[in-house]
């Protein structure tokens, strides 16, 4: 049987903070936040909620270097 994902109640949140603000993703920056810090803690551990969010930290790293 597998595991519940690390970060899926912070995905949830992302995904009622979107709904309830027109897809708005500036009024959720905190949800948001959170999510990528829980990804970072789970970096090794298999996450689907987080396969986006590696990528995009991947590309901003290489933006700031």
């Amino acid at each position: 049987m597998s595991q519940k994902d690390p970060c899926q109640k912070q995905a949830c949140a992302i995904q009622k903070c979107l709904q309830a603000n027109k897809y708005i993703e500036s009024r959720c920056e905190d949800v948001i936040r959170e999510m990528r810090r829980c990804c970072a803690a789970h970096a090794g551990e298999e996450s689907v909620c987080c396969s986006g969010f590696a990528k995009d930290q991947k590309t901003e790293t290489e933006r700031k270097t």
